[in-house]
């Protein structure tokens, strides 16, 4: 059966967590916040974990990031939730992902690790 384009499923989520900053306790982080996730029986997608791996996008690189911010919101519209996990705070990056989620009327959930 092939899939309906822009029809969302109630399993796929987004994740927005920090990842600038102390990367490698971010990059921690967000590993957490998609096993969770799991867990709970969806389908999480991190841009931020797949697009900043070396040799694919910079994130240090203004256009780099914005190329990978949108990529990352694109496959969002193919998600029926976008998830903040706040326990590190919610950088200008996650605030970005929050406002489009509301502009585009996808589900926002707040949750916290511990």
């Amino acid at each position: 059966m092939k899939p309906t384009p822009n029809k969302c499923d109630s399993s796929l989520v987004i994740i927005e967590s920090p990842f600038a900053g102390d990367i490698k306790k971010n990059i921690k982080y967000a590993r957490e916040c998609m096993r969770d996730c799991f867990m709970r029986g969806e389908y999480p997608f991190a841009s931020h974990l797949l697009y900043t791996q070396d040799g694919i996008l910079d994130d240090t690189i203004l256009k780099e990031r914005t190329l990978g911010i949108n990529a990352g919101l694109k496959w969002g519209e193919h998600a029926s939730k976008t998830i903040v996990y706040t326990d590190l705070g919610i950088t200008i990056g996650m605030e970005y992902g929050i406002k489009l989620a509301k502009k585009i009327n996808r589900k926002i959930e707040f949750r916290r690790l511990r």
